[in-house]
């Protein structure tokens, strides 16, 4: 039965994406919304809309009966879930059916088979589908994992049995490590998922992630889309995606794809869902080292990438399943043409322990060439209450190499301020000499962290433009015609300082369209600069240069060559940072979990005070020095705000 109009239970780009899809499709669309998103994009471009409640998820997104009742109060018949929030909830499934209406995804039963990876390894062992060594069992007292952690063998992994997305999973390296890290990861899982409860898997020293995605229809069809390479990953969580895999041969693509497909048939798949395998990299491409870690039952981040190689809408073929129709395809049928690779933007700050970003979009320009998919625009906000995504930039090409070159060019023309990004980061990897020949795993970004998110050096340049922002009339409209002569002199070139921070001096001297500048790093001549918003070009020892300057009162930041240098303007009394190493301040709005010291306690440099779980991470909070808790500002369980003190230190008690 065809589907006229689907409710979107979710925000953000898969909204966006979904929305989209069903345009083509002409089926009308209904977006939901907490408080926070009542501007955001999705909801501008759905044909309704219904507020769900206030800005927190568990009063909004995560509200089955509002999102059902909007539903159905706005003439929706099918619910879409997109990922994450409720997409693999089978209680929300039930609800869904119960109310009468269709749910676009897998059934109750299905979800629930595979949402505990507990109990989905036990099944998968049964349908032959070859597992990681590791405990699964039912037991979760601490002493007792302990020493499975000890029979399997350190390095392990501790995973959350529930959910996804990186969230609740700790390596642990060594035994007396490992009841710490266990604490965490339930601390995590419980925040994330509800649900504590944790395995215990070997570590495989040289690991890949591949997956496959697989699709069912209500007849019995099952069929495989080909694989993603997930390996290039941070923290557990996917950073780079590819298709197909580099390296992979016929022969383990047909063995993953049979294994993926006996692992939906096990529980009678129907609609998009990805099986994800660790793969020993170095024994790959063999048939022999891949073993099942979980199945998604829903739609994946990721899932572009299968699109562009296949020519399929993954989305368009959902529904299709959802209304009944059958597989308009067999398994041969399906092949895979050129390369895809996608990159997830993220409001983080890198060189800051990738921590998680809020603000206003001041500008948002995405550079060419690739497929964008985004929920946001310029001017809007990244909030502290969701994930901090700002876009997926997926190119694809004739070859790998194309692709990756493709995507590292459109991710330097990408032009973002306002806010901390990981764009230099992603620019970083997608030049990397490993990255760029294939020789990828999932501990390559850790291997490489510290020059991957070391900030570029700041050249001469560099502080030329920075000053030059800093000394730019924004007032050329004003009618007041003495505002407009800027730095005009009479007689002779005008001279001109800008500081920026505590000792950084630029000295800018003008003689009509002619400027010299001494910076720190060197001096510079510009004989001709022209400006258009924030971009600047000019000529520089006789080559054109271009750059974006975005200026935001004291702080300017300079967008050239791929990376971002930022300056900022000296207080007034000439100071340069005003941060306090006796007070520790929570970097962004979040809940206290836990608080680890007292007043009183001697605390060294580095040593954790506090853990504030934000964005759906942990979040410690460590001593900026050596010293002695003097106050504690918050207790567990308290919602604090960005910049809201948390303890404060002395030198001595």
């Amino acid at each position: 039965m065809p589907i006229e109009r689907i409710l979107i239970a979710n925000r953000g780009e898969i909204a966006v994406r979904v929305i989209r899809t069903c345009r083509e499709l002409g089926i009308g669309t209904v977006a939901v919304h907490s408080d926070a998103d009542a501007c955001a994009m999705h909801v501008d471009i759905a044909d309704d809309a219904v507020r769900i409640g206030p800005a927190t998820a568990a009063e909004s997104y995560l509200n089955g009966d509002a999102i059902i009742e909007a539903a159905v109060s706005a003439g929706a018949e099918a619910i879409h879930p997109g990922y994450g929030f409720l997409s693999e909830s089978p209680d929300f499934v039930e609800a869904v059916k119960k109310a009468g209406l269709v749910f676009i995804g897998p059934s109750a039963k299905a979800i629930s088979a595979m949402g505990l990876k507990d109990k989905a390894k036990a099944l998968m062992e049964d349908a032959g589908v070859p597992l990681v060594p590791g405990y699964h069992g039912p037991r979760q007292d601490p002493a007792f994992l302990t020493e499975r952690a000890a029979e399997i063998g350190f390095p392990v992994l501790i995973k959350a049995r529930a959910g996804g997305g990186g969230k609740g999973i700790r390596r642990v390296e060594r035994f007396e490590d490992f009841e710490e890290a266990l604490a965490s990861a339930r601390r995590e899982a419980e925040a994330s998922f509800g649900d504590s409860a944790c395995l215990i898997e070997k570590c495989i020293q040289s690991p890949r992630h591949v997956e496959m995605q697989v699709l069912g229809d209500s007849h019995g069809n099952v069929v495989h889309l080909f694989e993603r390479d997930c390996s290039l990953q941070r923290r557990h969580q996917k950073v780079i995606e590819e298709a197909p895999a580099p390296g992979m041969t016929a022969e383990l693509r047909a063995a993953m794809g049979d294994a993926a497909v006996a692992a939906a048939r096990a529980v009678d798949y129907v609609g998009a869902g990805t099986v994800e395998f660790i793969v020993d990299g170095a024994e790959f491409p063999s048939t022999e080292a891949f073993w099942f870690m979980e199945m998604n039952t829903r739609l994946q981040v990721e899932h572009p990438v299968t699109e562009l190689v296949t020519g399929l809408d993954l989305v368009a073929l959902q529904i299709a399943v959802a209304e009944g129709a059958v597989l308009p395809f067999a398994q041969n049928d399906l092949s895979i043409a050129g390369h895809a690779v996608e990159a997830r933007l993220y409001a983080e700050d890198p060189a800051n322990g990738f921590l998680p970003a809020a603000g206003r979009l001041d500008r948002l320009h995405f550079g060419d060439g690739v497929r964008v998919d985004t929920g946001v625009r310029e001017g809007d906000a990244i909030s502290p209450y969701y994930d901090p995504m700002i876009a997926k930039l997926i190119a694809c090409g004739q070859s790998r190499a194309a692709a990756v070159r493709r995507l590292g060019r459109s991710l330097e023309c990408t032009r973002i301020s306002g806010i901390e990004t990981n764009r230099d980061f992603l620019i970083r990897l997608a030049s990397d000499e490993d990255i760029v020949s294939g020789a990828v795993d999932t501990g390559l970004i850790g291997r490489k962290s510290a020059s991957l998110v070391q900030p570029p050096e700041a050249e001469a340049l560099d502080y030329a433009f920075a000053a030059l922002a800093m000394l730019r009339r924004e007032c050329r409209t004003s009618r007041d015609p003495y505002m407009m002569l800027g730095d005009f002199r009479l007689y002779g070139p005008s001279r001109q300082t800008v500081r920026f921070g505590e000792d950084d001096v630029v000295t800018v001297e003008t003689a009509g369209a002619h400027r010299h500048v001494r910076t720190p790093r060197g001096e510079v001549a510009l004989p001709d600069v022209h400006w258009q918003g924030d971009e600047l070009t000019c000529v520089a020892d006789g080559r054109q240069v271009q750059a974006h300057v975005h200026r935001d009162s004291r702080i300017v930041t300079v967008d050239r060559r791929g990376g971002i240098r930022r300056f900022t303007l000296a207080a007034p009394d000439g100071s340069g940072d005003t941060g306090s190493a006796d007070v520790v301040l929570a970097p962004l709005t979040g809940r206290v979990v836990r608080v680890a010291v007292r007043p009183g306690d001697e605390v060294v440099k580095g040593a954790p005070l506090a853990v504030l779980e934000a964005m759906k991470m942990d979040h410690v909070m460590k001593a900026p020095r050596d010293g002695v808790v003097a106050r504690v500002c918050v207790s567990e369980g308290q919602q604090v705000m960005q910049d809201a003190p948390l303890l404060e230190l002395d030198d001595s008690a």
